[in-house]
């Protein structure tokens, strides 16, 4: 915890603070705590790297709807919460979200990949709070299960419609044919 020495104890965190962390420090802004976040494991990163890349190629490098990014990036939403997805993508019309230091407001696609140390909140608190601010996709990917879970924004709220489990393809609402066959990540 020596990196929190230079940010006073309080009970809760704004982004302001956050914002004293030193660059790459491994914690996320959420609920208004500061949320330790370990290193991935490197399967963990070969999933986001697969992933990463099947989403770059279709967005920037085939079609250019907007632009890609994958974690560490962080995304402001209010002042108790600021993440860091594995993975968005940011339509072009929206690319004024993107400040020189961080991401303000909602991508229009989180992918989390889940991990021991970080799943709660991927499924719980994060979801509630990227629906909330307008997040229009969300997908939950969960290496241990092979598993993708497909969420859409419907009136502030995320409502599954799709999953598979280690075979068969996830395919973007917000992203016509943009397909994720599971064999080919896991």
């Amino acid at each position: 915890m020596a990196v929190l020495k230079t940010i006073p104890k309080r009970l809760s965190y704004t982004y302001e603070d956050y914002a004293k962390l030193p660059e790459g420090a491994p914690y996320q802004l959420i609920g208004g705590q500061l949320i330790m976040t370990p290193s991935p494991t490197p399967y963990h990163q070969e999933v986001l790297k697969r992933l990463e890349f099947m989403l770059y190629e279709y967005v920037e490098r085939k079609n250019q709807l907007g632009k890609v990014f994958f974690a560490p990036i962080d995304v402001y939403l209010e002042e108790g919460e600021t993440y860091q997805p594995d993975l968005i993508f940011i339509a072009k019309e929206r690319l004024d979200i993107i400040k020189e230091d961080k991401v303000e407001g909602a991508p229009d696609l989180v992918v989390e990949i889940l991990s021991p140390s970080t799943a709660y909140y991927d499924l719980r608190h994060k979801k509630a709070i990227y629906a909330r601010h307008g997040v229009k996709e969300y997908w939950i990917v969960d290496p241990g299960e092979r598993s993708i879970e497909l969420y859409e924004n419907r009136g502030n709220e995320f409502v599954l419609v799709g999953k598979a489990i280690e075979e068969g393809e996830i395919g973007s609402i917000i992203l016509p044919g943009f397909e994720v066959g599971l064999k080919a990540i896991f």
